[in-house]
């Protein structure tokens, strides 16, 4: 085994160590970054211009593109969690802080190995009781994963693309990460 496939197996060995569902590669090439996903972010979420972790924070579609070319490899990854019911807001709720949680601990287990390395998570960033942004740099700019969406990239379409369910059946709900890095 090679050094780039032993990377690979531990990476993938610490994604199912943190509870990662499924995780798979894409290729760098194929990434879309969508302006419709960029508008809705400004247009339907309630942390849009609230954190360093999502538009405008995150720069121009331009921006993330250029940022994301910077490396050879991504996997996206997804965690599903089962839910009381179709309206279970506060079992969504639960879900998505412990998704931040993960894509926390994954980070914690393989950005050491890494030269370079980008986490994007979900939904925001909780890390602090009140952003500074825009009025003063990030206090873990470390630890900040931006949002997935926030690159623009349609979930639906990527995960298709990588071989991922989208959606895990009734009464759950599914969170999706990705990690773009160098070997």
């Amino acid at each position: 085994m090679d050094r780039s496939e032993r990377l690979t197996e531990t990476i993938y060995r610490n994604a199912r160590r943190v509870g990662i569902h499924e995780i798979a590669p894409i290729e760098i090439s194929e990434l879309e970054f969508e302006d419709w996903v960029r508008d809705f972010c400004h247009n339907g979420c309630r942390n849009y211009n609230k954190t360093w972790a999502c538009p405008p924070a995150t720069g121009s579609l331009e921006d993330c593109r250029e940022r994301c070319s910077q490396f050879s490899r991504m996997l996206l990854f997804d965690r599903c969690y089962k839910l009381n019911g179709s309206f279970d807001s506060l079992g969504i709720q639960n879900a998505m802080i412990d998704f931040r949680r993960t894509v926390d601990r994954f980070d914690e287990l393989i950005s050491p190995i890494l030269s370079s390395s980008l986490f994007l998570g979900n939904e925001g960033c909780d890390r602090c009781n009140e952003c500074t942004w825009p009025d003063a740099p990030c206090r873990f700019p470390n630890k900040l994963h931006h949002t997935i969406e926030g690159y623009g990239f349609n979930i639906a379409k990527i995960a298709r693309k990588a071989g991922l369910h989208y959606n895990g059946g009734q009464n759950t709900v599914t969170f999706f990460g990705a990690l773009l890095y160098d070997e």
